[in-house]
């Protein structure tokens, strides 16, 4: 683990590969990297820190053992559901995890595979450069739990893919595979499987090695567009946290863990 972050990061997996670059590898074992509550407060609030340190000129973030993130751990948002604290506590968590990104100086490249859902997602998408395979199944799942689209979608999806798709993926969940998603603007690159760690890689080091000043300005500069977009993101997690007070997040997890259909009512 890179030693600076050890104590104030301990659920995050941080390495060095090379000069300049760090990489954050989302990891739970068994559980397809899904993000409980301490990997969510640490990832919200990791940027902040990335953003101070000067030894870090690029950043690359993937999952282990080929996958990226199975989103926000089931438990977690049960918990979200009944206590009123842990859904303010996790509420502001949500958002700083989208804001610090979008405020962070350093380039910051995703790689994908298998799995990319919920609090996961969140940075797969808001990544500078990001990178799926076609094996990739990013799906944004929030419907289908019974709460609506707030991590992130609002704000970044209609940017990425036209509004015409984002409604289409977002109201039903419609999973896509890394080709699809580069096809419609979803994420930046699709690569073979093989070639992911390095590809996100190279990138990382042509990014470590420009102008950090230039390429800095760019990435704030452009996510202007996004924060231009910030009081839909905060309506829309406002609403999700809403939705969390209701029925449907609970027939939704309990559909989730049994493998099935969920059944909503009126």
């Amino acid at each position: 683990m890179a030693a600076a972050y050890d104590s104030e990061f301990p659920a995050l997996e941080l390495d060095r590969p090379a000069d300049g670059i760090l990489r954050l590898t989302l990891r739970a074992p068994g559980r397809l990297n899904a993000v409980d509550a301490d990997t969510h407060g640490q990832l919200a609030r990791v940027w902040q820190a990335i953003g101070r340190d000067e030894e870090t000129r690029a950043v690359v973030v993937r999952g282990a053992d080929g996958a990226f993130s199975s989103g926000g751990d089931l438990d977690l948002v049960l918990a979200i559901a009944d206590d009123q604290e842990t859904r303010r506590r996790v509420f502001h968590e949500a958002r700083d995890l989208v804001y610090n990104i979008l405020a962070c100086p350093t380039p910051i490249v995703s790689a994908m595979t298998g799995p990319a859902v919920g609090a996961g997602l969140v940075v797969g998408l808001l990544a500078d450069v990001s990178i799926a395979t076609p094996g990739a199944r990013i799906v944004d799942g929030h419907t289908k739990l019974g709460v609506a689209a707030g991590d992130h979608a609002a704000i970044v999806w209609p940017l990425l893919c036209g509004m015409a798709k984002a409604k289409y993926h977002l109201l039903l969940c419609e999973p896509l595979d890394g080709a699809e998603a580069e096809r419609i603007g979803l994420v930046s690159l699709c690569v073979p499987e093989e070639e992911l760690e390095e590809r996100a890689l190279e990138i990382a080091r042509r990014l470590a090695a420009g102008s950090r000043a230039a390429i800095s300005h760019t990435k704030l500069a452009l996510n202007d567009w996004l924060r231009s977009a910030g009081p839909i993101f905060d309506a829309s997690l406002a609403l999700e946290f809403l939705d969390m007070t209701g029925p449907d997040v609970r027939e939704g997890v309990a559909a989730v863990r049994e493998r099935r259909p969920p059944r909503f009512g009126g």
